[in-house]
C-alpha cells in the first residue's frame, strides 16, 4: 500500500530522512513507532557503510603523513566503544513481530533491539539516546505534546529529535491536485489492495488535521527543543523536522 499510494516515493523520503540524520558510528538511536524496522534497518546500513563512503570521496592518494595520522586515529578509536545501536519502540505488538521477522532475514542485526511501548510514556531512562526518530507515526499519537515531552526526556543533552511526517502543500494548484488524489484515489486503493476503505479514509483525514510546518515547529519549541528547522519534500507533501535538546 505504501508503494501504491506514493508510487514508491516513500522509499526516497525515508532515504532522505536518513541522509539528513547522517548518523555516525557510536550513535544511539531510539526509533519510535517504527515496528516494521524501515528506519532502523536504514540506520544500521547507513552507519555500517559510512567508512566506505568516506574512502570513496577521497580524490587523491593520501600522503605518508596522512597515512600515519590515519593509523594513529584508528588506534585511538579501537580503544573506544564505537558500536552503534538502535532501539525500535512501537505500541503495536504485531508491528514489532513484522520487524523482527524482517530482521531475521538480514545478515547482521548487531545493536538492534525491540521495545513494546507507548510514545506518550516511553519505558526508557532519561538522557539515554543521541537521536530520537519517528517516521509517519507522530500523527497517530493521541497526545502529541506529551509525546514530544517524552522525546525530550529520553534524549541526552545535545541529542537530536527528528520527525518525518505528512505535512501541508503550499502551492494552491498542487494542493488541489493532491486533495483530489488523496480523497478520491487513496481510499479506493485501500479497498482494492488491502480490502480496507475506512483505514485509508482515516489516513487521509488525519493528514489534513495534522499541524502544518510552522505550527509543529512551535510545538517543538514548547517542548524545549532549540535550533529547530524543517525541510519540505515533494513540495510539502511530507516534511522532515529537526530539533536539539540544548
Amino acid at each position: 500500500m505504501n508503494d501504491a499510494m506514493s508510487l514508491g516515493i516513500h522509499r526516497w523520503w525515508k532515504d532522505s530522512f536518513m541522509r539528513l540524520m547522517n548518523p555516525t558510528p557510536g550513535i544511539r538511536l531510539l526509533d519510535v513507532a517504527g515496528g516494521t524496522g524501515d528506519i532502523a534497518f536504514r540506520f544500521l546500513d547507513y552507519v555500517s557503510s559510512k567508512p566506505h563512503r568516506a574512502l570513496q570521496q577521497e580524490e587523491q592518494d593520501p600522503s605518508w603523513e596522512e597515512i600515519s595520522q590515519m593509523y594513529e586515529q584508528q588506534e585511538v578509536e579501537q580503544s573506544v566503544d564505537k558500536s552503534s545501536m538502535v532501539a525500535v519502540c512501537d505500541i503495536n505488538k504485531e508491528m514489532l513481530h513484522v520487524g523482527q521477522a524482517r530482521a531475521r532475514e538480514r545478515t547482521s542485526t548487531n545493536g538492534l533491539s525491540w521495545i513494546l511501548g507507548n510514545a506518550e510514556e516511553l519505558p526508557v531512562a532519561d538522557n539515554k539516546f543521541d537521536v530520537y526518530s519517528i517516521a509517519f507515526g507522530i500523527r497517530n499519537v493521541t497526545d502529541i505534546p506529551r509525546a514530544l515531552d517524552e522525546a525530550y526526556r529520553v534524549l541526552r543533552p545535545g541529542g537530536r529529535f527528528m520527525c518525518l511526517e505528512f505535512s501541508h502543500v503550499r502551492n494552491p494548484v498542487v494542493e488541489r491536485l493532491y486533495d483530489v488524489y488523496s480523497f478520491q484515489i487513496i481510499p479506493v486503493l485501500g479497498e482494492v489492495i488491502a480490502k480496507d476503505w475506512k483505514s485509508y479514509q482515516y489516513l487521509v483525514e488525519s493528514i489534513r488535521l495534522f499541524p502544518d510546518q510552522e505550527e509543529f515547529k512551535s510545538m517543538l519549541e514548547n517542548a524545549g527543543f532549540r535550533s529547530i528547522s524543517y525541510t519540505n519534500l515533494s513540495m510539502g507533501i511530507v516534511a522532515i523536522h529537526s530539533g536539539f535538546k540544548i
